[in-house]
């Protein structure tokens, strides 16, 4: 195991320097630049002022050298510093947004593992019952629907008519004077529309995957076997067939951590969370190059580490891959 762990990580390296050179170019052929921000709504700002706000951003260097001063830092750990107003360096920005995010993608895909495996398998055994065509159903409103329209909706419903759920931000103001009993509940209220909208597309697209494999695995010549020695369903099911439905659903998870990420930034705008998907999208349109390239590097590096864990988890599951 350790050994192929080594082979995924060596092949892994090669991946990540095609992605520093994605990330900047990117953001350096993205329209506009830091500067016009701080000139071009200033009648006072000179060409020789825009030159020296340049220079300083090293901006006035060729694209090459450019990107190899950013990836030198990045060698050594240094994102670099923030080209706003407070200067702060980029990794303290993104280290103190970092956990939030990371908290809401891990909330959100712990929920659609806890539903969609067991409303895929369910589905399975009760081919064409009433329970499958209602998540059916769901499964096609979850495909149909745009998530931040979804988001609209319940603000409205849960947030200003009943009065249910905050609408913005993860705590209240009045949070530190909470007992702790309420500060939790208070913690979890503000979480509660945020986590299940980002996982609800994910939910209806992974119990459909999972549906689909375990109609395939129940109908394979094993399982028939297990029943005809007397095995009960609920063995059959969860032990013999289960283990090998979740095979490509493992793939499928290493695969949506990159879609989480990316949720991040239109949920955390919406729900005004101060986490890395809210800091990214301020910062696009600041045009902070430091910071949405070093946000862009730490996604990519979030996403590399989730296919390896799934690459990992499948060859626990399933021992050819190591031996192959």
């Amino acid at each position: 195991m350790l050994r192929y762990i080594f082979k995924r990580l060596l092949f892994m390296a090669p991946l990540l320097v095609g992605i520093t050179v994605v990330c900047f170019a990117v953001m350096h052929l993205a329209p506009g630049s830091p500067t016009d921000l701080q000139t071009q709504m200033n009648p006072r700002a000179s060409i020789e002022m825009q030159e020296r706000l340049r220079a300083m951003y090293d901006l006035d260097k060729p694209l090459h050298v450019q990107y190899l001063k950013w990836v030198g830092r990045l060698v050594l750990l240094d994102l670099g510093v923030s080209f706003s107003a407070d200067r702060r360096p980029v990794a303290d920005k993104i280290l103190e947004r970092l956990p939030i995010t990371i908290l809401l993608n891990v909330l959100s895909m712990t929920l659609i593992l806890a539903v969609a495996i067991p409303l895929g398998v369910l589905s399975a055994v009760r081919q064409d019952s009433l329970f499958d065509r209602i998540t059916s159903v769901f499964v096609f409103v979850g495909f149909a629907v745009p998530t931040f329209w979804l988001a609209l909706l319940l603000m409205i419903l849960f947030g200003i008519q009943l009065g249910w759920l905050p609408v913005s931000g993860i705590r209240s103001l009045n949070h530190e004077y909470l007992p702790p009993a309420m500060a939790a509940w208070d913690w979890v209220r503000h979480l509660i529309l945020p986590v299940t909208l980002s996982a609800f597309g994910g939910l209806a697209g992974l119990s459909r995957y999972m549906r689909a494999n375990m109609l395939e695995v129940i109908r394979q010549d094993y399982i028939m076997t297990a029943r005809a020695k007397g095995l009960s369903e609920r063995a059959v099911i969860y032990r013999h067939a289960l283990r090998n439905a979740l095979l490509p659903v493992i793939t499928i998870l290493g695969l949506s951590v990159p879609g989480l990420i990316g949720g991040s930034v239109i949920f955390e705008t919406i729900f005004a969370i101060p986490g890395m998907g809210q800091l990214f999208y301020l910062s696009v349109m600041a045009r902070d190059y430091p910071v949405v390239m070093g946000i862009l590097f730490i996604g990519a590096v979030l996403t590399l580490a989730g296919n390896l864990i799934a690459d990992v988890s499948y060859a626990v599951a399933d021992p050819r891959i190591r031996v192959s």
